[in-house]
């Protein structure tokens, strides 16, 4: 049995279980390992029996659900740097959406989600799949994929999407790109149906996030009397956009300080009814 699958590392990843027994029994033997990785194949959880461990969530990580540490394995933690790209992306346009310095027009963003936002979040997320976190790759890529979309919509004379919208009407484009962020707006609510096992941190990301899509959208479909997307619902969404590119980059960072860089490490605040929390009440019990 390798260092990386040994009882005792996989008890520093995963932690004690509720019973305060260790996450993986010490008397885990080879043929006990055959079996699980017999019933879950290759992968994250191919040495791990998920009815004797309980998986510790840590929103820094992008790991809601059961997902094994990338401490031990070759390849890095990808997350961080696909909040940070997120996070980046997303702060620029809320401060453009929020009229900051009276600025009114998105296309400076076009950079940062091509380069950054998009290009950058997506080999993030192919990286998570590497490492098989699932929620991970799927949330990243999703993202980077909707920040190279919506470069593409604001290339000046790229496809041609806004010209070609306006042309075939006044609301078109207003009512077309309302239609994007709606289903945006769901695909986020799907993802943040799988946080609310994982941390208060990890899930305010998620939650921000939503309320943004939501209220852009409301904003692009209902108009003010000019006929335009409602300043003060679009104001809105560029607030929770801000809340939420401020809790991508508060994940980011807690999935990067560790006791090797920092003389800190931030807290993410455990649900209770997470595995973790619910471990932490029994040991508060217990003591």
């Amino acid at each position: 049995m390798t260092t990386e699958h040994s009882p005792q590392g996989l008890e520093k990843d995963f932690g004690s279980n509720a019973d305060g027994a260790s996450g993986l029994h010490q008397q885990m033997t080879a043929e006990d390992t055959a079996k699980a990785a017999a019933r879950f194949g290759y992968g994250p959880l191919a040495h791990v029996n998920t009815a004797e461990a309980q998986l510790r969530p840590f929103g820094g990580e992008f790991q809601p659900g059961l997902y094994k540490s990338v401490e031990h394995r070759k390849f890095g933690n990808p997350a961080p740097l696909g909040l940070s790209a997120f996070a980046l992306t997303t702060f620029v346009l809320s401060a453009i959406n929020m009229q900051t310095r009276g600025i009114t027009e998105p296309n400076i963003v076009v950079a940062l989600a091509f380069g950054y936002g998009g290009l950058v979040q997506l080999l993030a997320g192919m990286w998570e799949m590497a490492v098989g976190n699932t929620f991970g790759a799927t949330a990243l890529s999703s993202y980077g994929g909707f920040w190279l979309s919506f470069a593409i919509i604001l290339t000046p004379g790229g496809f041609e999407i806004v010209k070609t919208l306006s042309s075939a009407g006044p609301y078109e484009f207003d009512d077309s790109f309302g239609l994007f962020l709606f289903g945006w707006f769901i695909f986020t609510t799907i993802l943040l149906f799988c946080t609310l096992r994982s941390t208060v941190a990890f899930f305010l990301l998620f939650f921000f996030l939503d309320l943004t899509f939501l209220l852009l959208g409301i904003g692009y479909l209902h108009r003010n009397a000019e006929g335009k997307p409602n300043p003060p619902v679009i104001m809105a969404g560029g607030f929770f956009g801000f809340l939420s590119a401020f809790a991508a980059w508060y994940n980011a960072l807690a999935g990067l300080a560790d006791d090797s860089n920092s003389f800190f490490i931030l807290p993410v605040a455990h649900f209770p009814w997470s595995p973790t929390g619910r471990t932490r009440k029994t040991e508060r019990q217990t003591v």
